[in-house]
């Protein structure tokens, strides 16, 4: 469950620096890296990104200027230790849409949780062949890409109820051993009718759509 003190809620008019900072994707995924993982240092997060220490260094001081991450308490006195501020990093999509330079960073931070979820599969299936997870994780996980028709209220009575039953659950399971890090990334993504005379729309449901008994989304 995600406290209030574990979330940040940008505003786009208040915070349009903080904002302008996160349009780095590096920034995006350095970030995610350390809420995910937990304190690293810029030398640790360099090989797993595949950038020099210099490189995340920087972008980690950007993040650090904005409040984004912070010193973590180091191992010994040699190198900076980093952690992520919050766990959580929202605003308001309505007040997004009001700039073109907030549209850009709701785009790419979009994107880069479909990265993220891409990332997170391979891994998964690397864990269960390797024999890392469990085998009765195999038969819980999967994706799921329904289409259903609802209304604007419905989406949003929908994203209430997903994020109530997110955190029972993680409340309940926060004791067990057996618990792991689940990665769930949701999507609700409204489509325009499309027309008779319209191009071919190649978004539409895959034909090997998997889904799980229960449908299982991370934050920039």
């Amino acid at each position: 469950m995600v406290s209030e003190e574990q979330r940040r809620v940008l505003d786009p008019e208040r915070d349009a620096a903080a904002l302008k900072a996160l349009t780095h994707p590096l920034r995006i995924r350095l970030l995610g890296l350390l809420r995910q993982d937990g304190p690293a240092t810029a030398s640790e997060l360099g090989v797993r990104t595949g950038e020099s220490s210099a490189s995340t260094s920087y972008h980690l001081r950007v993040l650090a200027k904005y409040a984004f991450v912070a010193e973590a308490e180091h191992r010994d006195g040699r190198e900076r230790r980093w952690q992520a501020v919050h766990s959580v990093t929202s605003w308001s999509n309505e007040s997004m849409e009001s700039s073109p330079g907030s549209r850009a960073l709701l785009g790419l931070s979009r994107r880069a949780q479909i990265e993220h979820l891409e990332a997170s599969l391979l891994g998964h299936e690397a864990d269960i062949a390797d024999g890392r997870l469990p085998r009765e994780w195999a038969g819980t996980a999967g994706i799921s890409d329904l289409m259903p028709r609802l209304t604007p209220e419905s989406l949003t009575e929908l994203w209430e109820a997903f994020s109530r039953k997110v955190e029972e659950l993680t409340a309940r399971d926060a004791g067990d051993p057996r618990a792991a890090q689940v990665v769930l990334l949701t999507a609700g993504l409204p489509r325009a009718p499309r027309g008779s005379g319209a191009e071919p729309d190649a978004s539409g449901p895959s034909a090997t759509t998997t889904s799980t008994p229960t449908d299982t989304g991370s934050a920039s």
